[in-house]
């Protein structure tokens, strides 16, 4: 916030030496003298003479506030931001951040929890995954089947996928800054914004086609892991080096929502609001996190799912792929989240857009997810609905389907 005592003209009081204000603030003077050499929390007065800093009471709120944002982790660089705001938003940032700690430990308490299931059911295993095959391209593309021996077997009978994408500019937009892929090996979603959105989500998926890890399904499932987050890194450089062109690349980016497959397992690489569901059993599941402020607002109670739907404005992302600035729309660039996903036969995938999931019900997901017969019509269906519902965003959906082969 931006606090008295940043200049000597904004002294209040009576002014107290560093001692005594580090009682008055229960800090202590070298936390004090760090605080401003980092420019967080500047004296009121510093004697031209001496050197003694002299600070004006009112200040102490400040000096607290430095001290609590220290010890939530909040990054320095970001605490000279908060303290630079007013008080409302100051707050929302802090919102934010929080949000994103909490979505990051949540990402690594899910890998811990792989992680402890792989290592203490020794010999276990998972359903075959399809080998690598020829891709397709982009919108409207459909991936040929792809067969895969079953674990440990003659290969005489395996799965297979199945898969088809489709973008749509919608109803009110006049450019289309989404981006689908549908291919034996990778299925995707990327929604950009800002000037290099278009640059920026064809940039993350280009960077995924070319992964030819795990082809022989020989690798490891930490190796699968590793594999995962080096492709995660690519698409990140490739994002950058997309918008660095553009007028306003602090401004643009992606999120990406990816599932690439290998000879035994599939691995999901997912950043932002875009979304993965898996219908299995008759019912749809979403196995992907919204790194968004309103999903973490729905997370600690202060606004409902029935809220959140008419929650006006841009959504603000607190992960994305981005430009090296911090862009306006996002509270923070980040790496994406990586983990294994066990897949089984009758499996479907929907992978999509907020301007999907944000605008069509998710019992109308479902059903149209559970009545079409094939991705392709999958896909058609689901673009349809979005455009009935006012179509006011680009759209991008890919569908895939485990199946059977003898």
């Amino acid at each position: 916030m931006e606090r008295e005592g940043r200049a000597v003209g904004a002294v209040s009081g009576k002014l107290v030496t560093i001692g005594e204000f580090a009682r008055l603030s229960r800090l202590s003077a070298k936390a004090l003298r760090r605080y401003d050499e980092l420019g967080l929390l500047r004296p009121a007065l510093v004697d031209p003479v001496n050197g003694y800093r002299y600070y004006d009471p009112a200040q102490a709120e400040g000096a607290r506030l430095v001290a609590w944002l220290r010890r939530i982790g909040m990054p320095l660089n970001r605490i000279g931001r908060v303290v630079a705001l007013d008080a409302g938003a100051a707050a929302v940032e802090i919102r934010a951040y929080w949000a994103r700690v909490e979505a990051e430990t949540a990402a690594r308490r899910d890998l811990a929890m792989y992680l402890v299931d792989h290592l203490s059911a020794e010999g276990r295993t998972m359903s075959r995954m399809p080998d690598n095959a020829d891709s397709t391209e982009n919108t409207g593309s459909s991936g040929r089947s792809d067969r895969v021996g079953a674990p440990g077997g003659s290969g005489a009978v395996g799965l297979a996928i199945r898969c088809a994408a489709l973008t749509d500019i919608g109803v009110v937009r006049t450019a289309n800054q989404d981006a689908a892929f549908a291919g034996p090996r990778l299925l995707a979603v990327a929604d950009g914004f800002g000037e290099g959105g278009a640059e920026a989500s064809a940039a993350a998926i280009e960077a995924l086609k070319p992964s030819t890890w795990g082809r022989d399904g020989a690798l490891s499932a930490a190796d699968l892991l590793n594999a995962l987050e080096d492709t995660a890194d690519s698409a990140a450089r490739a994002v950058r080096d997309a918008v660095a062109p553009s007028a306003a690349p602090d401004g643009s980016g992606t999120t990406l929502t990816a599932m690439l497959w290998t000879g035994s397992r599939l691995g999901l690489v997912h950043i932002g609001d875009s979304r993965a569901y898996l219908l299995r059993g008759g019912e749809l599941f979403r196995i992907t996190y919204d790194h968004s402020l309103v999903q973490s607002m729905i997370d600690d109670g202060s606004l409902s799912p029935e809220e959140a739907v008419s929650q006006p404005g841009p959504a603000l992302l607190l992960k994305a792929l981005a430009g090296e600035a911090r862009p306006a729309a996002v509270a923070v660039a980040c790496r994406p989240d990586v983990r294994l996903q066990e897949v089984l036969a009758g499996d479907r995938y929907l992978l999509c857009s907020d301007g999907l999931s944000a605008v069509v019900d998710e019992a109308d997901l479902r059903a149209a997810v559970v009545a079409a017969e094939d991705p392709e019509e999958a896909v058609r269906r689901l673009v349809g609905l979005a455009r009935e519902a006012g179509g006011p965003d680009n759209v991008a959906c890919a569908v895939a389907d485990v199946v059977v082969e003898g």
